[in-house]
């Protein structure tokens, strides 16, 4: 797997009983996202079983983190690029 996987991360969704956030890898070609809390895989264009395996994981191990990153994201500022 490339060292220079970039990823992004969604600001806080609401669906009818619980919040998400999702995590996008890319990878040239590839991507993948995931849910956050639920560790579900939701999209997957090119990677390996192993490498799903590792961003899974990795999304496990740094939640705590992402969730910060998603809890700083304010939706309507970046639509109008601010």
């Amino acid at each position: 797997m490339n060292r220079q996987i970039r990823m992004s991360v969604s600001s806080m969704t609401r669906t009818k009983d619980s919040k998400a956030v999702y995590v996008l890898f890319e990878d040239g070609a590839k991507s993948a996202e995931i849910t956050l809390p639920e560790l579900k895989l939701v999209n997957n264009k090119g990677f390996s079983d192993d490498e799903i395996s590792q961003l899974t994981d990795y999304v496990q191990n740094e939640q705590d983190s992402i969730y910060d990153l998603a809890k700083q994201i304010d939706p309507m500022k970046a639509f109008l690029g601010k």
